[in-house]
């Protein structure tokens, strides 16, 4: 006799036992009660022993039996807890993830990865940092951030946070040329300007604290780089005044390297996802990867407005 004839009656016969019913067990099993009875008899034809008795009304269990289902009891149990033992590690999230966000959240996001590695030792990561508009399912790519509205489209998009427009310069730099009090003294002052992919220099912006609305200052840069990193070291450098997104400027005010000014007329910034495919979605590793990035950007101190 083969072990898989041996266990193919087994489950069964133990349903059987357990709640004294063909039906019942068949119902457990999602068999009818005539396939149930056939496995069991077919069971006890291998095994050359009774192990249930039945009558028209009732099922009751033989001695060996009995026997017979605590020993099946502990070896279903074995098998569950293997079964769910495997169940549980493909659930957890492993592999390489691919991830792509814009240089300007670069810094911010590596920082944060090596927690998400210590909680999940299985997981490895390849980051690229690139402003361009990179296409997830072409590129093989797991989830990527994007700062600025979304498109309409099949990916799947979480938003991670707001953003706020922050105006700033260093201490040095204020003590020579002293801070500026409205949008329009800032054509006195040395700007250093971001470019943006396009190849512009992106324009500043600020609220009109008459009418509440967005209005978008062309100016003169002394400085123009397409680098957020590289713009921000400019500044504390001393070499003038510059607007950046909230977030990037944790540390520099933090540590006095840089303060803000026109605080009263900042304007909102874009928003910022996460996005993914639909079939990678419910994938494990790109859950843990979205929470935590969800949880790394919330945790962004906001900045309060000053000036």
């Amino acid at each position: 006799m083969g072990s898989d004839e041996l266990f193919s009656g087994v489950l069964p016969f133990f349903h059987v036992a357990e709640e004294r019913s063909f039906r019942r067990a068949a119902q457990r099993l999602g068999v009818t009660a005539a396939a149930v009875s056939k496995a069991v008899l077919k069971l006890e034809e291998q095994l050359g022993v009774k192990l249930l008795a039945r009558t028209s009304r009732t099922v009751a269990v033989t001695p060996e039996g009995a026997l017979f289902a605590e020993r099946c009891r502990e070896a279903i149990a074995t098998m569950q807890a293997g079964r769910e033992l495997v169940s549980r590690a493909q659930r957890q999230p492993s592999g390489e993830l691919h991830l792509t966000l814009p240089f300007i959240v670069g810094r911010l996001v590596a920082r944060e990865l090596g927690a998400l590695a210590t909680r999940y030792p299985r997981l490895t990561f390849r980051v690229s940092t690139t402003d361009r508009l990179v296409r997830l399912l072409e590129d093989n790519v797991d989830v990527a951030i994007r700062i600025g509205s979304l498109e309409s489209s099949s990916l799947i998009a979480r938003h991670l946070r707001g953003s706020r427009w922050v105006t700033v310069a260093s201490p040095a730099y204020l003590a020579q040329h002293g801070p500026p009090s409205h949008p329009d003294e800032l054509a006195q002052h040395h700007c250093l300007q971001f470019v943006a992919p396009s190849g512009r220099p992106r324009d500043w912006a600020f609220v009109d604290r008459s009418t509440g609305a967005v209005k978008s200052t062309h100016l003169k840069g002394r400085l123009k780089i397409d680098q957020g990193e590289h713009l921000l070291d400019a500044a504390i450098s001393g070499m003038g005044v510059c607007q950046v997104l909230d977030f990037m400027l944790a540390d520099p005010l933090s540590k006095g390297q840089l303060v803000e000014v026109l605080g009263t007329w900042a304007a909102p910034g874009p928003p910022i996802h996460a996005l993914t495919t639909r079939e990678r979605s419910r994938a494990p590793a790109v859950v843990a990867l979205v929470k935590h990035l969800v949880d790394t950007f919330r945790r962004v101190d906001p900045i309060s407005s000053a000036g």
